[in-house]
């Protein structure tokens, strides 16, 4: 992926720059693997905002992505590598040899015309899904399971990728991309490679219309609202928020506190937290 940047011919292409696309191959997504969703805009079932600072935004379709890969020992084929509006990361149109067409996340350096597979015996290439077990230690991969048969849960976003650490008994220790280090049921299956996009993350928004065209609204400061909207509000002129630390709008604390259940199930499982 590359990234193409704009002269400043207005304000808002000042610093403003966007993917180039050049890896999309096809404009329309497949028909049949596509549902249409309609944006809650952040309410719950009874109308009530319940995530802020949502809404608007263009109109999407929802891609179906087979993050199970549970097709096993069936060859396929890349024919199309596409974009997808509800994730940073592009997605790989896989036609099967038995005539099924599926979506997976597109891993980098994966071209049209290639073959990938599913299964336990298969070679460790770019694009292949196998037991974590049957890949060797050092081997990047993404699309992991966290509970066999579940289908992939973590490391999906673009760029991102975890490595095999060590094997030990039924577990398998993996580094992923937040430094955190955790075990893995050994068969968990997870997909070879690096997902592509990698420079993702290095695209400048420009303008907080474009923000607005993602359905996303303003965000405004506590510290300029009135007592009754948020606790670091009220006082005269510019105040301080009048507290020892910033907290929520709910009145919990803010910026670096942890948020993770003390007696989560899965804490055994963590060998070393993420920073």
């Amino acid at each position: 992926m590359g990234i193409r940047l704009y002269k400043a011919y207005t304000p808002g292409t000042r610093n403003r720059t966007v993917s180039t696309f050049h890896e999309i191959t096809k404009k329309f997504p497949e028909k049949k693997l596509t549902k249409r969703i309609k944006s809650t805009q952040g309410r719950n079932n009874r109308g009530i905002i319940t995530s802020r600072h949502r809404g608007g935004g263009h109109k999407r379709k929802y891609r179906f992505i087979d993050f199970k890969r549970d097709k096993f020992n069936v060859l396929g084929k890349v024919t199309s590598i596409e974009y997808d509006p509800n994730r940073n990361s592009r997605i790989a149109l896989v036609n099967y040899q038995d005539g099924e067409k599926r979506y997976i996340l597109h891993p980098r350096s994966l071209t049209i015309g290639k073959t990938i597979i599913s299964g336990e015996e298969i070679p460790i290439e770019i694009g292949n899904s196998l037991p974590l077990d049957k890949i060797p230690l050092g081997t990047a991969v993404h699309n992991i399971e966290l509970k066999p048969n579940k289908g992939g849960q973590i490391v999906r976003a673009a760029g991102t990728y975890a490595q095999i650490v060590a094997k030990e008994g039924n577990l398998v220790t993996l580094k992923l991309p937040s430094s955190e280090v955790r075990t893995v049921n050994r068969k968990c299956y997870a997909t070879v490679g690096q997902i592509g996009n990698i420079d993702a993350g290095n695209i400048t928004i420009g303008k907080a219309g474009r923000k607005r065209w993602l359905g996303r609204r303003p965000r405004v400061r506590g510290v300029v609202m009135n007592p009754i909207d948020h606790p670091h509000g009220g006082g005269e002129g510019r105040s301080p928020i009048g507290r020892p630390k910033p907290v929520t709008p709910w009145g919990k604390p803010a910026l670096g506190q942890k948020t993770r259940r003390r007696k989560k199930y899965s804490n055994k499982y963590i060998l070393r937290r993420r920073k």
